[in-house]
């Protein structure tokens, strides 16, 4: 998977297809923050009518969409848009949502600290509901209830015209990323920088891919610790004949941990996709 950080239609278009002909079959950019409400009016309602005519523009391409099999997924708090857009959106999403040869991610009225927000109150929800106990909680929980759980974390991330920050985008998943800064514009950006991008990826891809290694290993020991902790504190209720007994028990109580935890959590994540995919019908029926 590949990020790419605010680029206008045309250029977005032509670089696109440079990323399906180098095999990059993900791609996610950033098309409007919830930071650039901040600006003026006329502003907002510009980049508003804007977004409503590429929209539009795609449900019209819908034939090509499908011959390319090109899924669409809008990332971010529709609820902040107007109606009409959110419709246009739902309609998108969910006439491409069971194609699978390649993704566009659009970041649209997102932020990532808005994000990890909401995949704490969908959390909170999943325990205020029973279908989640409090203990169930973790960084991977967590990052599964991001708008990107369908996808997976990007490789690389290209930030363009000189700037040197991240603008809130994609914090979470790009942590084991590699980060590539170019100063060259959109207007200006060619198939070079596009490569100079990939060969700094595949430069680092021995250092990431082991730092994501050690990072799966520390998560998976933190979530055994967890466990362990629960089992620990039930089997202390119990009196044992010796500590083969013991032993058998303490096993028994793991196994039963490990799977009514993935039980629940998955029962959540399913209900969690239902709630997202009826808000999107909504939508499209009002």
């Amino acid at each position: 998977m590949w990020s790419l950080m605010r680029s206008p239609a045309p250029g977005r278009r032509l670089t696109l297809r440079w990323c399906l002909n180098l095999g990059i079959c993900e791609v996610t950019v950033y098309a409007f923050s919830i930071e650039n409400f901040k600006r003026s009016k006329e502003e907002v309602d510009g980049l508003m009518e804007l977004a409503r005519q590429k929209f539009t523009r795609l449900l019209e391409e819908k034939n090509k969409l499908q011959k390319h099999e090109v899924c669409i997924r809008v990332i971010g708090d529709l609820s902040l848009l107007p109606e009409d857009i959110q419709k246009l959106i739902a309609h998108a999403v969910l006439e491409t949502k069971a194609y699978s040869k390649c993704f566009l991610n659009v970041c649209f009225a997102y932020t990532s600290r808005h994000e990890i927000s909401n995949a704490v109150r969908e959390v909170a929800w999943g325990v205020q509901e029973g279908l989640l106990e409090p203990r169930d909680v973790s960084e991977n929980l967590l990052g599964q209830c991001l708008y990107t759980s369908n996808s997976p974390d990007p490789d690389l991330l290209i930030r363009t015209s000189g700037e040197v920050r991240l603008s809130d985008f994609l914090l979470w998943q790009t942590s084991h990323a590699c980060l590539v800064f170019q100063s060259v514009l959109w207007p200006e950006y060619t198939f070079w920088n596009l490569c100079e991008a990939v060969l700094r990826y595949q430069y680092n891809y021995s250092v990431i891919q082991k730092s994501r290694e050690l990072y799966s290993k520390e998560r998976s020991r933190l979530q055994n610790d967890t466990d362990d902790t629960w089992v620990q504190m039930n089997i202390h209720r119990l009196e044992f004949r010796d500590e083969e007994e013991k032993s058998k028990v303490f096993q028994r109580l793991m196994f039963q941990c490990r799977t009514e935890r993935e039980n629940r959590t998955q029962n959540f994540l399913k209900e969690l996709e239902k709630k997202r995919e009826c808000f999107l019908q909504s939508l499209c029926t009002h």
